[in-house]
């Protein structure tokens, strides 16, 4: 692997959206995030979600770059008052660090505690980033996953 990327974070503008919609056509990833939006090839639907989320106020949204490279996205939202976290990282750099790294740093800007994550019971990924960082294991869900057409298991996770 080389050496280790420089990762930076900076407030997602309306720039980096062509990117990061590239980033969710990527099948693998669409399947293994699994709650996706119903049509992640929809760019009018995606536009006004990001519009959603960067007019809110209590929303953080933040570009992950590497090397100066957008690469993906973090974000924080409320669900009933506990702060949730979600990310996505460019296929092509799974397996870097740079989710690790760039959720570290987005986890140092955040007062909010408990955090909570979820995802789905079988990427091994993204359940390695949430442990690394102190994320434990709280319970279990099933729901609707998009990508996937079915119901499946969710492992819900939190960071105190």
């Amino acid at each position: 692997m080389g050496e280790p990327h420089v990762v930076t974070l900076r407030a997602t503008r309306a720039g980096d959206l062509d990117a990061l919609f590239t980033f969710g056509q990527q099948a693998e990833a669409v399947q293994m995030a699994a709650f996706t939006a119903p049509d992640p090839s929809d760019r009018a639907m995606f536009d006004a979600h990001w519009r959603r989320l960067l007019d809110d106020p209590r929303t953080a949204s933040r570009t992950i770059r590497a090397d100066g490279t957008v690469v993906g996205s973090v974000g924080r939202w409320f669900e009933d008052d506990t702060a949730e976290i979600t990310y996505w990282i460019d296929r092509a750099h799974w397996g870097e660090g740079i989710a690790t790294r760039a959720m570290r740093l987005f986890l140092d800007t955040l007062s909010d505690r408990p955090v909570r994550a979820r995802v789905a019971a079988d990427n091994a990924g993204s359940i390695r980033v949430l442990e690394k960082l102190g994320f434990r294991q709280v319970g279990t869900d099933a729901g609707f996953a998009n990508a996937r057409g079915a119901e499946i298991e969710e492992r819900i996770y939190e960071l105190e």
